[in-house]
């Protein structure tokens, strides 16, 4: 059964997610699928191309060919229902991601916005209701 963890409070949900996916790609972790709207992916994409050389957060799209996709640390996806499974995936989407239970862990970023909190609350629910056991962690200021 997927792990799940919240992580909520966040002031900059963007940031958090690229200093997230940096630290999971400078560990060696599992592979990290991105998973959100196409305008919130374009942010991420922009934002791991930011910072120079020393900064750059090697990553790619869900429609890149095979050994792109293979050898990349994190991937963006507006949908992770099809493909082969990962170990990791980072929602900041505001609906529960189809396929989610496919991977072995599954972290929901939620902000400080009140439709973001909202939004957040129904994927608890949701998680909930069917029997997934829920880990809590308020990030207060949204540091990775």
């Amino acid at each position: 059964m997927t792990d799940i963890e919240f992580r909520v409070d966040l002031s900059d949900k963007l940031g958090y997610a690229v200093r997230l996916a940096r630290k999971y790609a400078l560990a060696g972790q599992p592979q990290l699928v991105v998973a959100a709207d196409e305008p919130m992916l374009d942010a991420l994409d922009a934002a791991m191309w930011s910072g120079g050389a020393a900064e750059f957060l090697p990553h790619c799209r869900a429609d890149a060919p095979e050994e792109v996709l293979s050898r990349s640390p994190v991937v963006l996806a507006d949908a992770v229902d099809g493909g082969t499974p990962h170990a990791v995936l980072l929602n900041l989407g505001s609906t529960v991601p189809a396929g989610f239970e496919r991977f072995e862990r599954l972290i929901e970023l939620v902000g400080v916005a009140d439709e973001d909190r909202a939004a957040g609350r129904e994927r608890w629910r949701h998680y909930k209701h069917r029997g997934y056991a829920l880990r809590h962690q308020s990030a207060f200021g949204g540091r990775a």
